[in-house]
């Protein structure tokens, strides 16, 4: 149950910050919070991370509703096993929820975190998520996998 609250409180703090982003700045505008550190910048990706396989809606829409299903079949199979794997799997499953709610319901992801102080992609709290869930999985199964339960 923690796991499913877990979820939904990621999927819906995304959603909501990306609602805010939608209503309160142009596209591509952007609003700098810490001056040469961190901005919002709102942008529309149609792609997967740093804007790959751009414009194949169509992939994404076929693709991750089997990831989801995968994913939920290995958190209900370890749920009872190692936290740090359960979470994981959470965290992952909620990010590419968060974002294939963007696909279906506007076409495209919405985008809004920029680091300015180095060249990298802007990124959404969904995408963050799924780098959380899948760097815990790694944690998981570098020291943890071999322990029983």
């Amino acid at each position: 149950m923690l796991y499913l609250i877990l979820l939904v409180v990621i999927v819906g703090c995304d959603q909501l910050l990306k609602y805010w982003i939608t209503t309160n700045l142009a596209l591509q505008q952007v609003q700098t919070l810490i001056p040469n550190l961190f901005s919002l910048t709102y942008l529309r990706n149609d792609g997967a991370a740093w804007s790959i396989l751009q414009g194949k809606q169509l992939f994404f829409m076929l693709l991750t509703p089997i990831v989801i299903l995968v994913l939920g079949y290995l958190l209900l199979k370890a749920r009872r096993q190692h936290r740090i794997y359960a979470l994981g799997l959470t965290f992952m499953i909620a990010g590419a929820l968060g974002n294939f709610i963007d696909r279906l319901r506007l076409g495209y992801v919405v985008d809004m975190f920029q680091l300015d102080f180095i060249n990298f992609p802007i990124f959404n709290l969904a995408d963050s998520a799924l780098t959380v869930g899948v760097i815990l999985v790694f944690v998981y199964l570098i020291f943890f996998a071999d322990e029983k339960g």
